[in-house]
């Protein structure tokens, strides 16, 4: 990795910032399934290293994600998320990063209704970035060379938080951004590649570490 300090973080949405549990708890209740039935199948997909909408195929063969979530939103059920989703360490985390002039970004694998209510929450970010305008997703290299573009900065002076190593960290890192791992949400806890994990800069259990541990790591580069 370069020595170069950090002047970006760009954060992923899922299990970063938005806690996904009444989400995926309405997608059961959609289904018709017992929300810990499908829980327990979501994990057991992940563990597999399958995608995670294999989980809908187990209830309802043929699923279709997109023209479900239509069939949501004309029955009044759109997906939905507001501030009691936001993790309690969130905006504490980004109000501090900001004070310290790192610029911050958001960039994640959703939909255009989800950015749209990213935005509702004015966060206190600098860039937001969603798959659903994008037109390309993780783990894709290319959604990745979008976000260098949207930050215009060396790939090196950028950190990436994620919860994934598969979607998130693998690729980031192949992009040449400095990475770090935060273990929450099912992904979080479920996947494990050591070396991936090792590479990271940082390894969190909450945001609220990240902005001291990047005022050190800056601090300890100006000096090199």
């Amino acid at each position: 990795m370069s020595n170069d300090q950090l002047t970006w973080v760009f954060f992923d949405v899922g299990e970063v910032l938005v806690n996904e549990t009444t989400e995926y708890g309405t997608w059961a209740d959609w289904l018709g399934v017992p929300r810990h039935t499908f829980s327990a199948v979501f994990g057991s997909v992940i563990a597999r290293g399958q995608d995670y909408r294999e989980t809908f195929q187990v209830f309802k063969p043929g699923f279709d994600l997109v023209k479900e979530r239509e069939a949501r939103a004309a029955a009044g059920l759109p997906e939905s998320f507001g501030e009691a989703d936001l993790y309690p360490d969130v905006r504490d985390c980004l109000n501090g990063l900001q004070a310290m002039n790192i610029r911050v970004g958001v960039a994640g694998n959703q939909t255009s209704r989800a950015e749209e209510i990213l935005t509702s929450l004015e966060l206190p970010i600098d860039v937001l970035g969603t798959s659903g305008t994008w037109g390309v997703e993780k783990p894709s290299p290319a959604f990745f060379e979008r976000l260098i573009v949207e930050a215009r900065a060396a790939p090196s002076s950028i950190l990436y938080v994620g919860d994934r190593l598969d979607n998130d960290i693998r690729v980031a890192q192949g992009a040449g951004l400095a990475t770090a791992l935060i273990r929450r949400g099912p992904w979080g806890h479920i996947l494990q590649d050591a070396l991936l994990e090792a590479n990271c800069l940082f390894r969190l259990t909450s945001l609220l570490e990240l902005p001291e541990l990047i005022r050190e790591y800056n601090e300890r580069v100006s000096k090199t």
